[in-house]
């Protein structure tokens, strides 16, 4: 696990946009507060106008006063002296929800890749929502299937855009069932902690640790101390054993060491909710 230069806010997906928008707004902190420029990337999606058009009116709403949109449909756009451009100039970059293969196909290798990653040494903030949370890591997981015990091929995985290694990401976690595709996808990368980020919640990544934010959970899966699985011997569809893997639970306001692995307690219960209510 190394540091991760810059700040990251991977969010697991269905981020509040009509009311207090807790954690849009954490973002437009870190970015710069009234002086943020947010940059707003739709190459997830298919839907690129409308749902940018959303989140100019989101961002607006809640004070940013320069929010624009860029849309990537071919390579040759993501190699664009204009599109470099825009992200020099962004204090914050934030990626849709839509199909995680569509960033990494687009975008993975261009001129615009190494500007995400150059202005995040320079730092400017990166979030992400949904797909745009899952390609954060240098492995991501692309589909799979939720609502079932692990097992051998319910989850496919590719290479992210690795701007932070050493983890595996999941969104939508506990409203779609997703722990026992994480447990999948860990065992076959012991060496990855597995993030499970619930809906309208989210981690904020500085440096060694994260914190979170938000109205769920963060599950983190750590098969580091693995003492047994079954894997070798598996066939497709066949059930997978397990043990030794730890699960940590995190709610808002707890942090976490990713380099240690573990949990960083430092306060009593009463400060980490008092902490949470100051981001309200």
């Amino acid at each position: 696990m190394s540091q991760v230069e810059g700040t990251l806010v991977i969010i697991g997906g269905a981020e509040d946009k009509k009311g207090n928008c807790d954690i849009l707004r954490e973002f437009v902190k870190l970015s710069g507060s009234k002086h943020a420029r947010i940059l707003v990337i739709t190459v997830a999606t298919e839907l690129p106008i409308e749902v940018g058009n959303q989140y100019i009116e989101v961002f607006q709403r809640i004070g940013v006063e320069d929010v624009r949109v860029l849309d990537v449909s071919n390579r040759d756009a993501a190699n664009s002296p204009s599109a470099v451009q825009q992200i020099e100039n962004a204090t914050g970059v934030f990626f849709t929800g839509g199909d995680q293969i569509r960033i990494t196909t687009l975008l993975g290798g261009t001129q615009i890749d190494a500007a995400l990653h150059k202005g995040l040494e320079k730092g400017m903030v990166l979030a992400g929502t949904s797909a745009g949370a899952s390609m954060m890591s240098s492995t991501m997981i692309v589909e799979g299937t939720g609502e079932t015990n692990p097992k051998i091929g319910i989850v496919d995985m590719a290479p992210g855009m690795e701007f932070i290694r050493g983890v595996v990401i999941d969104q939508h976690f506990a409203q779609r069932g997703r722990l026992g595709r994480l447990l999948s996808a860990v065992a076959q990368y012991p060496h990855h902690l597995g993030l499970g980020i619930d809906e309208n919640t989210a981690v904020v990544v500085e440096g060694l640790s994260f914190r979170v934010i938000g109205d769920g959970a963060v599950s983190v899966v750590d098969a580091g101390s693995l003492v047994y699985s079954n894997l070798p011997h598996l066939r497709k569809d066949d059930d997978l054993a397990l043990c030794g893997i730890k699960l940590h639970i995190l709610p808002a306001g707890y942090r976490f060491h990713l380099r240690d692995r573990m949990p960083i307690l430092d306060g009593d219960e009463d400060s980490k909710r008092e902490g949470n209510r100051e981001l309200k």
